[in-house]
This record gives C-alpha cells, structure tokens and sequence, in this order.
C-alpha cells in the first residue's frame, strides 16, 4: 500500500445526498481550470529535466530538494511518521502529494495545510483494511 500515494476511504452516498436540489459549490470547469495551472506550474518546475514532467515523476533526491519544509512543517512530518509508523516511501509520496497541493492552489511553498492533507490521504497505511 505504501507505493500508492492516495488512499481514499469512499464511502456510500445516501438517496436525500443525492437527490438534493444543491449542486457543488465549486464546479467541475473550475477544478478543471485548478488542475491546468497546477501542471503548468509543474511543466515549469521540471523543464530542465529530461523525463520529468510532474510532481509524482520526481525521485527522492529531487524531493528532498524540491518539497522543503518549514519548522513547522518538519516537526508535524516527523509527528505523522512516528504515530502512523509510516515507511520512507510513505514520506516521499506525503512529500510530493503536499507539494501538487501547494501547485493547486498557487503556493510557492508548501503550507501546514498542504502538509496535513497529504498526510491524511495516507489513511489506508493505519488502518487494518485488507483483513
């Protein structure tokens, strides 16, 4: 599981959520729009690199580089690490899950907020799913 860099528990949608009049907030054409920068800003990151054109291409080294953290940042990381007992690969792909949330929305550094997203799109790690 850790080689997978989301974990997303889905769960089922009731018939009242459903048939609500209430449409999203934020419309697909706008996550859309998101997603296009996100990866321009991504196609700019990497343009000096041959066969890197994402985030998710990046290899640790890169990473490491790339997904700097403040104190911040770092102590909370190392916290999820620790209480989740979370792999060194688990760390590179928190690191570059946080740092597409950064890209998405339009951060130049990666914030607490970014961090803690990616940390919890790792819940499958800590969860005794597949017995």
């Amino acid at each position: 599981m850790d080689r997978i860099d989301l974990h997303v528990e889905v769960t089922p949608v009731g018939i009242d959520e459903i048939s609500s009049i209430e449409r999203p907030k934020v419309s697909s054409k706008d996550i859309a729009a998101r997603v296009i920068e996100a990866r321009k800003i991504q196609e700019e990151r990497f343009k000096d690199f041959q066969s890197i054109y994402c985030n998710a291409q990046m290899p640790s080294r890169m990473v490491r580089e790339i997904c700097t953290l403040n104190k911040p940042g770092t102590i909370l990381l190392k916290k999820a690490m620790e209480r989740l007992q979370l792999s060194a690969r688990a760390y590179d792909r928190i690191l570059k899950v946080a740092r597409t949330a950064a890209d998405l929305a339009g951060s130049a550094e990666i914030k607490i907020e970014h961090l803690a997203e990616a940390i919890q799109y790792r819940s499958l790690d800590r969860e005794d799913w597949a017995e």
